[in-house]
């Protein structure tokens, strides 16, 4: 029960995340020109690279927290916060100041239309602005969550997601906005968020004992372990970031109509990764506060029952996309050619659920006891089958494209299994 009851408010938070991407898919799809989705699309996929990849900052800071928790140690608690947000202001500065460059590399990379470029670059030239508070929010996050308090990280996304709907349907419906009113709502949603997150934080440092010891927050050998954890997981997550900005450069190469229904589709996925990802966030609480006190038979058993629970809602996801995919395809679109080319890949949807759920439940697992390297590995030895498929593929079109992309899948799921096996019979025992 104390996976579901850690688990249950992430679900909710983190279903209000695709369910923005929804509302600015269907509030842009709407409009009466496919190319301003396709400029949100290919100015959201650019936010992999330069928000996504520092998603670190959340998960480095949930599992060493967790195990500060397991060791009972509240000033390493206060310490981490103290150095995850240093560490957020500095990146979020230089990427404000290095921001034309990175949007021009960007955009380059994914190779969108002449038409739908413009636009993607004025989305991201406003999204950018909200660097600071965005990288801010995901140390924020990841201390609540390594301290088991899901409900605050429910309140801190509901907040921000809330706003940010409500913008997009004012600036974009109301005002007669267009991709830059989708970003505009961005910025201001993601530096209430802040706000809010700051409020709560001031209240929780009130109820830790110890103190925040300013010589080692200054000093750069107290980093070390924040800064070795960091960086496996931001170049494994910029390995993810390429696999999918690879796809949406694929994708847009065979024109905006597929861009914008494989645009629709991967809402899909997401959807389903952000409900699996409950678990796998309770998972890396509860993991890492075991791994903290050396608790082997524990972190077992939390293992067989966040699978448990994982398993039973990717396959709830798979059966509802089988039997009302079409329908929610129709809510995110009223172009029908997009409705028709999203129709016709729709079966890999069916499919990705239940082969994705082992990789999003072993994220979890790994980043709780801070064994990031697997995590890494398993991404490049995935991406070593992704891309010659696709090279193998490219007959197939659009089809091909999905094939190496759950392939890839396939593989990573495979490899985290295996690391997970060996090391429950050496090392966590």
């Amino acid at each position: 029960m104390r996976i579901w009851a850690i688990a249950w408010p992430i679900i909710l938070s983190n279903i209000t995340v695709p369910l923005l991407g929804l509302v600015d898919t269907a509030v842009v799809g709407h409009l009466p020109d496919s190319r301003y989705l396709a400029a949100v699309t290919l100015g959201a996929t650019l936010f992999s690279f330069l928000y996504w990849g520092f998603g670190f900052l959340r998960m480095g800071t949930t599992g060493l927290v967790a195990q500060a928790i397991g060791r009972e140690s509240d000033s390493d608690v206060r310490l981490l916060l103290g150095q995850s947000l240093i560490i957020a202001g500095a990146i979020g500065a230089l990427l404000i100041l290095f921001s034309s460059p990175l949007i021009s590399l960007g955009l380059w990379l994914l190779d969108g239309s002449e038409v739908a470029t413009p636009l993607a670059r004025e989305y991201a030239e406003i999204r950018l602005w909200s660097a600071p508070a965005v990288l801010a929010n995901y140390a924020i996050l990841g201390w609540f969550l390594g301290q088991q308090n899901s409900r605050v990280t429910l309140m801190i996304l509901l907040l921000t997601n809330s706003v940010n709907i409500v913008l997009d349907l004012w600036f974009v419906v109301g005002l007669g906005m267009t991709s830059n009113g989708v970003a505009w709502a961005s910025v201001i949603a993601d530096y209430s968020a802040l706000g809010f997150g700051g409020y709560l934080v001031t209240r929780q440092l009130k109820t830790l004992s110890g103190h925040l010891s300013r010589v080692r927050l200054l000093a750069l050998s107290a980093y070390t372990a924040l800064f070795n954890i960091n960086a496996n997981l931001f170049v494994r997550t910029l390995g993810l970031l390429f696999v999918m900005a690879f796809f949406t450069a694929q994708g847009a190469r065979q024109g905006d109509t597929v861009l914008a229904a494989n645009a629709v589709l991967l809402q899909f996925i997401m959807l389903t990764s952000y409900a699996l990802d409950g678990f796998a966030h309770a998972a890396e609480s509860l993991v890492g506060r075991a791994f903290g006190r050396r608790d082997w038979q524990e972190l077992s058993l939390i293992v067989r029952r966040a699978a448990q629970f994982s398993f039973w809602t990717a396959a709830g996801a798979s059966l509802g996309f089988a039997l009302g995919g079409n329908q929610l395809v129709a809510l995110l679109t009223g172009l029908e050619e997009v409705r028709t080319a999203a129709a016709l890949y729709l079966p890999w949807m069916v499919v990705m659920p239940l082969i994705a759920v082992w990789s999003y439940l072993l994220d979890g697992v790994f980043i709780g006891a801070t064994a990031v390297r697997e995590m890494r590995n398993s991404i490049f030895i995935a991406m070593l089958v992704y891309l010659p498929t696709w090279w193998l593929t490219q007959g197939l079109g659009n089809h091909g494209l999905w094939f190496a992309f759950t392939l890839f899948i396939t593989v990573r799921s495979g490899v985290l299994i295996g690391y997970y096996r060996r090391y429950r019979h050496s090392r966590w025992q």
